[in-house]
């Protein structure tokens, strides 16, 4: 049996991370592999700085982002237990349902041998190459295996140009993959931009499972309320979503939950799992996020979506392109605002488009993995 071994953010703290993990594994699982996924620890690849660097570093900040920084400190200093939790029963559904390797790696410590212990070493997904994030190292290119053996599934960027600083790596790591994809255009442009390649543009493996198989995993939430509005915001909320959040509460008596926000502290903490009970059940969603979105798509949910707000580089394109691609534009806010039926939505046509979608990345799968004609 073939052994394929997977490279992505080991994040314990993210819904989104984990779920796509767990979605690759399972696509390469259909295959009858054997997959795990390499626990990459990132944090030892950097050197701690000392206090006047520290400092140096806070003073170089633009004001607001100082501002935002000091709050996201306080925050953690004053929520550390509920945060902790949370970490605590995210690592618990990894736990359960994803393989991780009983070992790890970092920039300064991959086992000599790495390289032959699996057949393939898939990069991806989520945004392994945003080098804004500290990612896109030469691990995340898979640079320690042989170059046959490297494929790159569905990765992101996350960011629509690259810095100077990281192109000349970036070009040669890129160049050495031979089965290459990425999730969104700006990506393949990025990439011809680089090294004059084309690459194939791919689904978010989460979109890879069907509807039943989330469910299948899904944990249903005891004191879930039986008709709600749910929020899930990685960014800030504005003072008018806040009103029109209110304002669609309580004209169709719904409650409204807070998914990944210290509003609602007891569902702070719930599990992947749980997460996927509260989106297959909600009556509609408000979010900013990608795989929120991607998530409402496969519930087949009414929803809407929001710009990010924060200080981190926008990442709006992303669900842009998620949007297009699914003919879905009319479920921005700024298309929808005016709208006075919010919960009418067409999903009739997206089916298609998501089978059409699977059936490509499986095929590139099937040519990376040398399994043509074996399914």
């Amino acid at each position: 049996m073939k052994k394929i071994a997977i490279l992505t953010i080991n994040d314990y703290n993210n819904y989104g991370n984990r779920l796509q993990n767990y979605a690759t594994q399972e696509v390469i699982r259909s295959f009858g592999f054997q997959v795990e996924t390499i626990i990459y620890e990132r944090n030892a690849n950097n050197t701690p700085l000392n206090f006047k660097d520290k400092l140096q570093k806070f003073f170089n900040l633009q004001s607001k982002d100082k501002y935002d920084l000091i709050k996201t400190k306080a925050s953690y200093f004053f929520y550390k237990k509920i945060i902790n939790n949370r970490i605590k029963v995210i690592k618990q559904f990894t736990h359960n349902y994803i393989y991780e390797t009983n070992f790890s790696i970092s920039i300064n410590n991959i086992p000599e041998d790495l390289h032959s212990r699996y057949d393939f070493f898939i990069t991806g997904s989520d945004q392994v190459w945003n080098p804004k994030l500290g990612f896109g190292t030469s691990i995340d290119f898979l640079t320690f295996a042989p170059i046959h053996k490297r494929i790159a599934y569905a990765p992101s960027f996350g960011i629509s140009e690259i810095p100077q600083n990281y192109i000349k790596n970036y070009q040669k790591w890129i160049s050495e993959i031979p089965y290459l994809s990425v999730r969104e255009q700006v990506g393949a442009d990025i990439i011809k931009k680089l090294t004059g390649r084309e690459s194939i543009v791919l689904i978010d493996p989460t979109l890879m499972l069907s509807k039943e198989k989330w469910v299948s995993i899904s944990k249903s939430v005891v004191k879930k309320p039986h008709k709600y509005l749910l929020v899930y915001f990685l960014g800030k909320i504005s003072y008018e979503i806040m009103q029109y959040i209110q304002q669609i509460s309580f004209e169709y008596n719904l409650e409204v939950v807070y998914l990944a926000s210290l509003k609602d502290k007891a569902r702070y903490i719930v599990d992947p799992s749980e997460f996927i009970d509260y989106f297959n059940s909600a009556n509609i969603i408000f979010t900013d996020s990608f795989h929120g979105t991607i998530f409402s798509i496969l519930f087949e949910k009414p929803f809407i979506v929001f710009d990010r707000l924060g200080r981190l580089p926008s990442m709006n394109s992303r669900i842009d392109t998620l949007l297009a691609k699914f003919k879905l534009e009319c479920r921005k806010w700024e298309n929808i605002k005016n709208n006075n039926d919010i919960f009418n939505i067409a999903f009739s046509h997206v089916q298609l488009i998501i089978e059409e979608e699977r059936n490509k990345a499986l095929d590139f799968l099937r040519n990376a993995l040398n399994v043509r004609g074996e399914n």
